[in-house]
């Protein structure tokens, strides 16, 4: 998550907790004398209090969560190291990661169990090359 959508979200949530804390006050100073509901102007900072201590854990919660997405897809897997999951010849399975993948051998048959790192992507497979270095996956 990059700063910019960070600080966007940010302006974004201040405004949003402005208008419900004005709303908490409307709500207190307006519709519940209408009910004849009178409640000490202590109750409306509690009220008040405990929404943006809510709003604000939300907040950093959302962020956290945000922080810590990885890039998902194809383009991600590009230079990835694994193991041939099955025989490629030209086409079987990878596994990256701990994780399946459906690929193309680039050079050739790869048997299974050979290091393989991912080149690039056809369509929705990725396409591999014998990992000649033995790079750690």
């Amino acid at each position: 998550m990059n700063r910019q959508f960070t600080l966007t979200r940010l302006v974004l949530a201040i405004i949003s907790m402005a208008l419900e804390q004005v709303g908490i006050w409307a709500v207190w100073q307006w519709l519940l004398p209408a009910f004849g509901i009178q409640l000490h102007v202590g109750v409306l900072i509690g009220v008040m209090v405990g929404w943006g201590i809510i709003g604000t854990c939300i907040f950093i919660f959302t962020t956290s969560i945000l922080k810590k997405q990885k890039s998902v897809g194809q383009t991600s897997m590009v230079g990835a190291t694994g193991k041939a999951a099955g025989n490629l010849a030209p086409g079987g399975m990878v596994k990256i990661h701990g994780e399946l993948w459906s690929a193309i051998s680039e050079e050739g048959d790869i048997i299974i169990g050979e290091d393989i790192v991912v080149t690039g992507e056809k369509g929705l497979k990725l396409l591999v090359r014998k990992n000649i270095a033995g790079a750690r996956h």
